[in-house]
C-alpha cells in the first residue's frame, strides 16, 4: 500500500479535529473519518464497525457503500477481521486472503468474491477500552507499512476520542436531566408538605411522613402524589383528611 504523504495528512487531522465539537453528527464524523482512511491508505474501501452493549458489532460508516461491502461487515459480527480485532484489541493484517480461508471460512470468499484481496483491521481504543474496529480492504495482496499503519492507528484514535466524547456528552446530559428532574420533584415535595401540614392541622415533619406512608401503601410516587396535591388539593382525600383524634 501507498507511503502517506505528509500534506493530505495534516487535512485529514485538522478537519477531523474540526468536528470535534459537542453538537456534531456521529454518523457524519464516521464517514468523514474513513473516506480520510481510504484516501490516505489507498485502500479501496473502508468500514467502521462499532460494538453494541451486548458486544455485538455494527456497521456504522463506510468510505463508500455496496451491498456486497455492507454484506462483509454484517459478517464480521460472528467472524472476520474486524471481530477479531475487536475481541483482542490488537491489529489484525492478512496481506493475502488466499491465506484466510481456513481462519475465517465464511468471510474470506465473499470478500474475494467482492473482489478483495487483503484485508487490515486497527482497533478503536482508548485506555484500554476497545469500542469497535476500523476495516480496510485492498484490491491487491499487499501488506500495510508499519509506519502507515501507525498513522491510521493515530487517526482511529482521534475517531474513538470523538465516539467517547459524544457517549459522555449524552450520559452528561442525561444526569443533569435526572438531577434537574429530582430537584423539581424535592422542591413540589416541599412545597406539598407545607400544604399538607395546614390541611391536616399538624406540623411539616407529620405531614411529610404521613405523605410518605401514604405513597408507599397506595404504591405511588411520592413525587407524583406531591404534585397532585400542590395541582389539587382534593385530589388524594384520604391523605389530606385531619386525624380523627384532632377533630
Amino acid at each position: 500500500m501507498q507511503t502517506i504523504s505528509p500534506e493530505p495528512l495534516a487535512q485529514a487531522f485538522v478537519e477531523v479535529a474540526d468536528t470535534l465539537v459537542d453538537d456534531f453528527d456521529l454518523i457524519d464524523f464516521l464517514e468523514l473519518v474513513t473516506g480520510h482512511v481510504a484516501t490516505l491508505s489507498g485502500t479501496a474501501a473502508v468500514g467502521l464497525l462499532l460494538a453494541d452493549h451486548r458486544g455485538h458489532l455494527k456497521f456504522m460508516a463506510a468510505s463508500q457503500e455496496s451491498a456486497r461491502l455492507l454484506e462483509l461487515f454484517v459478517i464480521q459480527n460472528n467472524q472476520g477481521p474486524c471481530r477479531d480485532c475487536y475481541a483482542t484489541g490488537e491489529p489484525v493484517v492478512v496481506a493475502d486472503l488466499n491465506l484466510a480461508h481456513g481462519r475465517w471460512p465464511a468471510f474470506t470468499p465473499r470478500a474475494m468474491a467482492a473482489g478483495f484481496r487483503s484485508v487490515c483491521a486497527l482497533p478503536l481504543r482508548h485506555q484500554g477500552t476497545v469500542i469497535g474496529a476500523l476495516n480496510m480492504f485492498g484490491t491487491a495482496a499487499e501488506d500495510l507499512s508499519e509506519d502507515d499503519a501507525r498513522i491510521i492507528q493515530s487517526l482511529a484514535h482521534v475517531a474513538t476520542i470523538g465516539i467517547l466524547q459524544q457517549q459522555a456528552i449524552r450520559r452528561g446530559e442525561l444526569l443533569t436531566e435526572q438531577l434537574q428532574g429530582a430537584l423539581n420533584s424535592r422542591i413540589v415535595i416541599e412545597q406539598a408538605k407545607g400544604a399538607l401540614a395546614q390541611l391536616r392541622g399538624t406540623d411539616v415533619d407529620t405531614a411529610y411522613t404521613a405523605m410518605r406512608d401514604y405513597s408507599k401503601r397506595k404504591g405511588l410516587r411520592m413525587g407524583r402524589v406531591a404534585l397532585e396535591l400542590v395541582t389539587d388539593t382534593q385530589s388524594h382525600p384520604e391523605l389530606t383528611m385531619r386525624p380523627a383524634r384532632e377533630v
